[in-house]
């Protein structure tokens, strides 16, 4: 018997939601808030907006935003630290992908002791977290509604996949007016993500009837209006629909997990410390060639969707027409259209290619890979 499981958390989407930031703490039982935000959204002032309807509901909070674009081992420790010293009861994340990831692992390490690499992998945080409430100001990690947390590993120097049905938030807020402040390149490289979540999420080897829903219907949303996204941060039609997007594709890769290019772009974020978006979107259609043999038949429904008439092309022109539509998107919204515009040297590839081995994305993609195949990817994707 194939048993599945399904798993995402309530969610609140509408524009003006950021106002059920106070009852959805107070009734998830907190009077003490470790309010984890990043400067940014500091600085467009929605925490500020936020607090009110925090006092409203007559809660403390304890506003932390200690860490970095990408964060790290040593900065999630100290925010655990100060959670307990200011005795916080629930975690609010209000952030992009970052904060919420360095949220939930505060989160983790405030009930589960030890360092957060006791928690690389999937399913090793055994003690329930403490509420998670969780208000995007990005459309593209999915970190809102998913079992993942990437956290950059100060001495290895990559990006450690931290899986658990744990980390998928207690609540999670959608108010695309947040997404409105963005800046063009922000909402491009977040975007890009969510594509890559939706399409190797339905390409996953754990892939399910419910998670394909979610991931093309994403797919679909960011073919429509991401272009417009990055072109307006007034067009909220565009916003609304790319939230809604982040928020299928999260569920989808939440589910199904991911593949071989969230593997390979974990070991370039760790290091050369950029946005994870961007590589992914770099990566993505070298992995998409490489991975066609074990599944075309579903990259003809993902030209389909992304709005290709694929009725009179033969499965392999419908599949390369797919990832001809994903580069050309990328490079629409400016993406780089290889690594090495990044910085990324040839020499690192043998090392960075070992360490896609290990990452927990790679064990669901839906084609076989060793060292010397990703090397070549990674020289393709150059």
């Amino acid at each position: 018997m194939y048993i599945s499981k399904f798993m995402a958390p309530e969610i609140i989407f509408g524009k003006g939601a950021l106002n059920q930031v106070g009852e959805c703490c107070s009734r998830l039982g907190s009077s003490r808030v470790f309010l984890v935000a990043d400067r940014g959204v500091i600085r467009h002032r929605w925490v500020e907006k936020a607090l009110p309807f925090l006092e409203e509901a007559e809660l403390d909070y304890q506003i932390w935003s200690g860490f970095s674009a990408n964060p790290r081992d040593y900065e999630v420790e100290e925010g655990a630290r100060l959670y307990a010293e200011y005795g916080c009861d629930a975690v609010l994340a209000i952030g992009g992908g970052s904060t919420i990831d360095a949220a939930k692992a505060v989160a983790t390490l405030s009930t589960n002791k030890g360092r957060i690499q006791d928690y690389e992998g999937i399913d090793l945080i055994k003690n329930p977290l403490p509420p998670l409430i969780v208000v995007p100001s990005t459309s593209g990690s999915g970190s809102e509604v998913s079992q993942f947390s990437i956290i950059a590993d100060s001495e290895r120097k990559i990006k450690m996949t931290i899986i658990s049905k744990s980390l998928v938030p207690d609540i999670s807020i959608t108010d695309p007016l947040i997404l409105s402040t963005i800046d063009s390149r922000v909402t491009a490289q977040t975007g890009m993500e969510a594509l890559s979540h939706a399409i190797e999420a339905y390409l996953s080897l754990a892939a399910t009837d419910m998670t394909d829903i979610h991931a093309l219907h994403a797919i679909e949303l960011i073919s429509r209006n991401l272009r417009a996204s990055v072109a307006s941060q007034v067009d909220e039609g565009a916003k609304e629909a790319m939230g809604k997007a982040s928020l299928h594709a999260g569920i989808a890769f939440s589910n199904a997990v991911l593949g071989l290019a969230h593997a390979m772009t974990h070991q370039v974020g760790g290091l050369l410390d950029l946005p994870i978006g961007e590589i992914s979107a770099i990566i993505l259609p070298h992995v998409m060639r490489f991975n066609m043999l074990a599944s075309i038949d579903k990259y003809v429904r993902i030209a389909a969707t992304m709005g290709a008439r694929v009725e009179h092309m033969t499965p392999r022109e419908a599949a390369e027409k797919a990832i001809a539509m994903v580069w050309e998107l990328a490079q629409d919204v400016g993406i780089p259209s290889g690594l090495a515009e990044l910085g990324l040297p040839e020499d690192v590839l043998p090392e960075l290619s070992e360490n896609a081995i290990k990452d927990a994305c790679f064990i669901t993609n839906p084609r076989d890979a060793d060292v010397t195949d990703i090397i070549e990817i990674f020289r393709s994707a150059l």
